[in-house]
């Protein structure tokens, strides 16, 4: 009757690693293609402008794993000093109902948003891809070059963001983390049209003013829209031979309450394709694109992981319930 609490600074203290976290996800997107996964569409409150806060359960037995994420973006933090993803996330035992572990969810959600995508190019992507480019420089700017150079022999990367500084930063701080060539660039197309993988991971926007046109990203490559159809103009999302996404009912259920408005069906779910139920890349010529959503199977994969370790190495606070 008590359960493990874990901090922010707790979670990273654990550093699971982006190999690790790739693993566990492909292990949950297989169960969920095959059917064996139970969760309902994220429903969401949105106290103001395009800022939410989500409710995200899960359960996936195959990994005895069930659970939720109370998770809030909300864009304007950035102008406070406050983070732009926040959250807590609780995990219940599968035989019994009780909570056994509430941890912070922002260094969860960041690396495993990285992870899906990373997942997703490894079965949409061309195997030697070695041009990444990344669009918006920020927390998930980092997590997905990290996890793309977790599968792909990344040789190049081309940076964007719309604020020189913030890119500048992320230069010097992935530079020296990776030790990658990084070059900024001062226009979008720039990041798009020599990369094999371009990633946009901007705010979520439900009334987008998208950047990229149709044309700028090359046949062959593949595309990790993070931030839905926030950076895509329909014209260049109509360009793509396959446009798959992590959950089908989830995506229809966002696009009902006024998001993809212009953005084609997705052909397959990304567990589909883990299953081997529906094809990933084809031909060599083929544009292709994930527009994950981000879900809960995603956090429900890692954090049981995360507790694990942190339990073997004495980590967090126990509590009483």
């Amino acid at each position: 009757m008590k359960l493990l609490y874990l901090s922010r600074a707790d979670v990273e203290r654990v550093a699971l690693d982006m190999a690790a976290i790739i693993h566990l996800l492909g292990a949950a997107f297989r169960e969920k293609g095959e059917g064996r996964v139970e969760m309902p569409p994220k429903p969401g409150i949105h106290p103001k402008g395009d800022a939410f806060i989500h409710a995200m359960p899960a359960y996936i037995p195959g990994l005895k794993s069930a659970g939720l994420k109370w998770v809030s973006g909300f864009p304007e933090n950035a102008k406070i000093g406050l983070p732009y993803i926040s959250g807590l996330l609780v995990l219940n035992d599968v035989e019994t109902g009780l909570p056994y572990a509430v941890m912070d969810c922002t260094w969860i959600t960041a690396y495993r948003t990285g992870a899906a995508s990373a997942l997703a190019a490894k079965y949409l992507a061309r195997p030697r891809s070695e041009v990444l480019g990344i669009l918006a420089c920020g927390v998930q700017g980092r997590t997905h070059l990290l996890a793309m150079a977790a599968l792909f022999p990344l040789k190049r990367i081309y940076a964007y963001d719309i604020l020189p500084d913030v890119e500048r930063r992320y230069i010097e701080e992935m530079s020296a983390k990776t030790g990658l060539e990084i070059i900024g660039v001062d226009h979008p197309k720039k990041a798009v049209a020599d990369s094999d993988i371009v990633v946009t991971s901007g705010p979520i926007l439900k009334h987008p003013r998208p950047t990229i046109e149709k044309g700028w990203l090359k046949p062959g490559a593949f595309g990790s829209a993070v931030d839905y159809d926030s950076y895509w103009k329909p014209e260049a999302l109509a360009e793509m031979d396959k446009l798959a996404t992590d959950d089908l009912p989830q995506f229809r259920y966002v696009r009902s309450t006024g998001y993809f408005q212009r953005t084609p069906e997705p052909y397959a779910d990304l567990g589909e394709i883990v299953a081997g139920k529906k094809p990933g890349r084809e031909r060599e010529d083929e544009r292709t694109m994930a527009m994950n959503l981000g879900l809960a199977l995603d956090d429900m994969a890692v954090a049981p992981e995360i507790y694990r370790r942190a339990k073997e190495r004495g980590i967090g606070t126990w509590l009483p319930l």
